[in-house]
């Protein structure tokens, strides 16, 4: 016997004595053929009148460059506002590119870079290579709009270590404008002249203003506040405990880490507005209400002992226990009516 393949198998296909035209009618009646090819006739000429047109507009549509987003849609880059950008900074960078100003060419450039009239002035050598070991701006006094006066203290040292003057603090008074762009936006800063040595800057005549807490005392162990102070700072501080444990809800902070103390000590305490009355049994009250205390304590690490440092702390009452509600920005300060609160600072 021999196998056949299974195509040759297959019955032979009797083929239509019509020609295939791709369009199949044996279903259809004589009439229906007949509005069927009537159909087919019209979209024909459908497609050979608007063929052209289409084709026209694909065309159009490739070739044209696609149109710009909006202007809600594109988007922008805000130019920094000078008033958002100090001129003490730009002042205490300029100083210091100032003292080194004779060392090369190099240091030239980085000058012309704050005073661009550095560029073609020329400086003497400095064969004692000064520098300002630090900078810092001490006064700052607005004169007209974008236009200030900057009084910068540098500590200028240099290489020979018989000079009387070393590490001696001298005053720089550095005037320094904002620069504009082609719109007025304001764009940065440049230095209007060379820095002018001045005198020290006096200290003001007024009388600083007291804090406004009451006196200091020393805190009572059994103080439910003073626990909630002492358990937060030693977990804040030393890494002892939990922060979370101790804080208000709705409030943030995170311990400072590498913890930099072994161990804290509350050395004394102070309150701003009414406190407990004198003698009282410490007590909490009503969940809300709040303290405002400045606290003293010391910070003990490997390095130091005894470190004193002062914190401005809100407290807030919650069920039957004192939680930390924020480290206030600074301690408050004496007003005419002695009403005067801080700024809310961590943990607000």
């Amino acid at each position: 016997m021999k196998w056949r393949r299974k195509e040759e198998q297959a019955p032979p296909v009797e083929e239509s004595a019509q020609p295939d035209t791709g369009w199949a009618t044996t279903s259809m009646s004589t009439g229906a053929l007949a509005n069927w090819t009537a159909v087919v006739r019209w979209s024909a000429w459908g497609l050979l009148l608007t063929g052209p047109l289409l084709g026209g507009w694909a065309l159009a549509s490739t070739t044209q460059p696609a149109a710009a987003p909006t202007q809600a849609e594109a988007p922008r880059v805000e130019p920094a506002s000078a008033d958002a950008v100090a001129p003490a900074g730009f002042a205490e960078l300029y100083v210091a590119a100032y003292v080194k100003a004779g060392q090369g060419d190099a240091a030239v450039q980085e000058l012309a870079a704050f005073y661009p009239a550095a560029q073609s002035m020329t400086w003497p050598s400095q064969g004692g290579a000064e520098r300002a070991e630090s900078a810092s701006a001490v006064q700052v006094r607005q004169v007209t709009a974008g236009y200030w006066s900057v009084t910068v203290a540098a500590r200028i040292t240099g290489s020979s270590k018989d000079d009387a003057s070393q590490g001696q603090l001298h005053y720089f008074q550095v005037p320094v404008r904002s620069t504009a762009g082609t719109k007025g936006t304001a764009t940065g800063w440049v230095a209007a002249a060379l820095p002018a040595e001045v005198a020290a800057p006096t200290a003001e005549a007024a009388k600083a203003r007291e804090l406004s807490y009451g006196s200091r005392h020393t805190p009572l162990a059994s103080d439910p506040a003073v626990q909630t102070i002492r358990g937060f700072l030693a977990a804040y501080l030393t890494g002892q405990g939990d922060v979370e444990r101790y804080l208000s809800p709705g409030t943030t902070l995170r311990p400072v880490r590498p913890a930099p103390y072994t161990a804290v000590t509350l050395t004394q305490i102070a309150e701003h507005g009414p406190g407990p009355a004198e003698g009282a049994a410490p007590q909490v009250p009503p969940d809300g209400v709040e303290r405002h205390l400045l606290v003293d304590i010391e910070g003990d690490s490997p390095r130091a002992t005894g470190r004193p440092m002062t914190y401005a702390i809100e407290l807030r009452a919650r069920g039957g226990r004192w939680e930390i509600a924020a480290l206030e920005a600074a301690p408050a300060l004496a007003t005419s009516d002695n009403s005067s609160l801080p700024q809310k600072g961590q943990g607000s």
